[in-house]
């Protein structure tokens, strides 16, 4: 693909390094959360496209059970958690600082008081520059805005990742998301004006979407300003829903080219000062179906960066 000179997007990695001046990680951790779109137990339901994992990082697979359990549990899973990926990250890729994210199913599932416990908790383990938490449009109402921007302090940052997938009302009701763009726009608004970052998830190639919709995406999400933006290839994770379209052929997948050139649509579109967090997703291989041949997400997007 021609690529036009000059820079063209502000990476995540070049943010932490002028804002933290030293090599800075993200500890992913499960706290236990389930998801508004689930049952009782949290590994049954979801979205179309999401496995029973909840979208947790492969590393903490293992702590599922552990954060099942009663809160003594749950306490020791996030301290073993937290500490085991200090020090991994610190051995392996000589992390000065931490990032704490709460990654698995939707980190605000929980009543504010429940939610204040685990984040007291987890935040006293480590001296974390930056709470993260991932959730759900209809997991933030105005108590939970409020609680979160309290843990902003002149030394720790306060994130907010906020699924919205696509902006197309029609997708949305397709891959059972549970919200439509009005219940996006009331926590979108509630997280701004808390002065909280906040990250937008977007997702290419779902099913019934065209190159029309996805630039329709991208125009409704860059008008917003988001400090950030994850955008995602669509994944066929194994067991899901999406899985049996697929397989009925209902659906097909963006091939590698024609993901990155919607990425560059992306670039044009949204301002010069949003971060682009990520690109690609990187499920476990063990759970994707489909796609088989994509490029790595190290290697998926080599372009000049401002």
């Amino acid at each position: 693909m021609s690529l036009p000179p000059g820079p063209l997007f502000r990476p995540y990695s070049a943010y932490l390094a002028s804002r933290y001046g030293a090599k800075t990680y993200r500890i992913s951790v499960d706290a236990g959360f389930s998801c508004p779109n689930r049952g009782k137990d949290r590994r049954e339901g979801g979205c179309t496209f999401c496995a029973s994992t909840g979208s947790a990082a492969p590393y903490t697979a293992q702590e599922a059970e552990e954060t099942e359990g009663g809160e003594a549990s749950l306490f020791a899973s996030l301290k073993r958690q937290i500490t085991q990926g200090a020090a991994f990250l610190k051995k392996r890729y000589k992390a000065e600082n931490f990032l704490l994210y709460f990654q698995a199913y939707s980190g605000t599932h929980a009543p504010a008081e429940k939610l204040k416990k685990l984040y007291d908790y987890a935040l006293g383990l480590e001296d974390f520059r930056e709470l993260i938490v991932s959730t759900r449009p209809d997991c933030i109402d105005a108590g939970k805005a409020r609680l979160i921007a309290e843990y902003k302090t002149p030394h720790r940052d306060v994130w907010v990742e906020l699924g919205l997938q696509t902006a197309q009302e029609k997708t949305l009701r397709r891959i059972r998301r549970g919200h439509g763009r009005a219940e996006f726009e009331k926590a979108f608004f509630l997280l701004r004006e808390k002065g909280i970052k906040i990250t937008v998830h977007l997702i290419f190639g779902l099913p019934g979407e065209n190159e029309e919709d996805i630039i329709s995406t991208l125009n409704y999400t860059a008008a917003l300003k988001p400090d950030g933006l994850k955008i995602h290839n669509l994944h066929i994770l194994s067991g899901t829903p999406l899985y049996e379209e697929f397989l009925a052929g209902e659906i097909t997948l963006p091939a590698a080219e024609r993901h990155r050139a919607y990425i560059l649509r992306a670039f044009e579109i949204f301002p010069r000062e949003t971060i682009f967090m990520r690109f690609t997703c990187d499920s476990p291989a063990s759970l994707l179906a489909f796609p088989r041949k994509f490029p790595p997400k190290a290697e998926f997007l080599p372009l000049r960066k401002g």
